[in-house]
């Protein structure tokens, strides 16, 4: 009975994101693939992980039931029971559809949260296209979320040059703070006005998507019943100078040139399956290039960020030495939404553009801090399944979820291999598909994880974003030169 109340004593209480996260009919997993440059060596890896990961807290606990409160309790950890290594001797053909079917044959299989902590790898000795060999993370996101995941696993990194010296992550942008005075003041009230306005306009569309308000339904949009169906998860890799230099050029923000790409290639995709349903007007459609997605087409996409500052690859480094959580990890996220105009538009400009409008209108806004005290509060009235409830509802009836995520700004080395890239994803929420975008290096990662019912070709997307992101640049080339005559002459 003492060992029994010492172990009570020791457990940490699980947040109450982390408990909804596992909630029933919202049991959200993490998946992410890793490509590497060279075949992985099981022996070498395994011990990496051992000497890194274990090491934190959240990764060598289970969950358990305490007098009805959820805690993260200590144990010991089997790392075979986590590592896998299977035959792969099939990939022969196919490599990269082999390591696509393993990945959704893994969203498929639920976590046992009682048996074991919550996480696993699945090494995979396959050269697919864009590696020598992949290796597939899943993780229960009631474990941390994106962001704190993301962080962790580069505190797991080393540089290439340098085995014993973190990787850098990019910093984000500061703007420069405006001079003061009476104008200053007078700016400062009408922002007060705006920030309170938006936001009540924003939480009353919080609330009626919670009730009510649903994207209209299009082929893409999700009915019940999504979360359990099998995911298929794929990628791409694209340049992040092209994003820069669009960024650059046009004044923006990195995130706003991914949402603009995203809204161009939901539009190029959507396009083209409405074309494929109106058969008759396939030949006049594809040599007039027209829009054939319904007018005044809208969707909207939940986007999910962390609260919480965002913890640096020191900060995680520190905390897996004293094997302490410290805050860092769990999950404190916020949910906004964001509406995408699904059209053809003749200037592939005008996405960006809009999307920067978009950003900055959301920027006027704590909508997403009152959404998350909302949560939290029907947690502590109601329960976690009232609070799980709730989530659901804002899933289903929107579209589809965006994620940006920013990684470490040059190659590393990840548990004893050079890493060449970085795709997460997620399974288990009621939408039909995610995008994410995962930075690494000079490179941005496009990954897509969407149920094979709805989107059977989710490659075809992947392909949309990529030729999106081609056109704006070009069209952005285009836009400079002309500047650059008009200058000359």
């Amino acid at each position: 009975m003492a060992r029994k109340k010492d172990e009570e004593e020791e457990d940490e209480p699980v947040s109450p994101t982390g408990r909804m996260m596992q909630a029933p009919k919202f049991n959200v997993c993490i998946i992410i693939l890793m490509g590497f440059y060279t075949k992985i060596d099981p022996i070498v890896f395994k011990k990496c992980v051992q000497q890194a990961l274990v090491k934190h807290p959240r990764f060598c606990s289970i969950l358990v039931t305490s007098r009805g409160r959820y805690k993260w309790r200590r144990t010991a950890v089997d790392i075979d029971k986590h590592l896998f290594v299977p035959d792969v001797s099939a990939a022969a053909e196919s490599p990269d559809d082999f390591v696509s079917e393993y990945a959704s044959r893994l969203s498929e299989i639920p976590m046992d949260v009682a048996a074991k902590p919550l996480w696993e790898f699945h090494v995979l000795n396959v050269k697919t296209s864009d590696a020598e060999a992949v290796v597939v993370m899943k993780i229960h996101h009631s474990l941390g979320d994106g962001v704190s995941l993301i962080a962790l696993t580069h505190a797991c990194s080393r540089k290439l040059d340098d085995p014993a010296a973190l990787p850098v992550l990019p910093l984000p942008s500061k703007k420069p703070r405006e001079g003061g005075g009476g104008r200053g003041l007078l700016k400062f009230f009408w922002m007060v006005i705006l920030i309170l306005f938006y936001t009540l306009v924003d939480m009353a569309e919080f609330v009626a998507t919670l009730l009510f308000l649903r994207d209209v339904q299009t082929p893409v949009r999700a009915g019940r019943g999504v979360r359990l169906c099998r995911k298929r998860f794929v990628h791409r890799i694209v340049s992040l100078d092209d994003v820069k230099f669009i960024k650059n050029a046009m004044n923006v923000s990195v995130n706003d040139v991914v949402l603009g790409v995203t809204e161009a290639g939901l539009s190029r995709y959507l396009n083209s399956i409405y074309v494929n349903n109106n058969k008759e007007n396939v030949a006049e459609n594809k040599e007039k290039n027209s829009n054939s997605v319904p007018q005044n087409l809208g969707i909207r996409s939940t986007v999910i960020f962390n609260l919480r500052p965002s913890p640096t690859i020191e900060d995680m480094a520190k905390m897996l030495e004293k094997e302490e959580v410290n805050g860092m990890l769990g999950n404190k996220i916020a949910m906004v939404l964001l509406p995408f105009s699904i059209a053809l538009q003749d200037d592939p400009l005008t996405y960006i553009r809009r999307a920067k409008s978009t950003m900055d209108r959301k920027k006027l806004s704590l909508a997403h801090q009152c959404a998350y005290i909302t949560i939290n509060l029907t947690t502590s009235l109601f329960g976690i399944k009232a609070a799980a409830r709730l989530t659901r509802a804002i899933f289903r009836n929107t579209t589809f979820t965006f994620s940006n995520v920013m990684g470490p700004a040059e190659e590393v080395n990840l548990f004893g291999h050079h890493l060449r890239y970085i795709a997460p994803s997620v399974f288990g929420f009621p939408q039909s598909f995610i995008i994410h975008y995962q930075s690494y290096s000079n490179k941005i990662i496009i990954s897509i994880g969407a149920d094979e019912k709805l989107i059977p070709n989710p490659d075809q997307l992947c392909d949309d974003l990529v030729k999106s992101l081609k056109n704006i640049k070009e069209a952005v080339k285009e836009k400079v030169l002309a500047s650059a005559s008009l200058d000359h002459c």
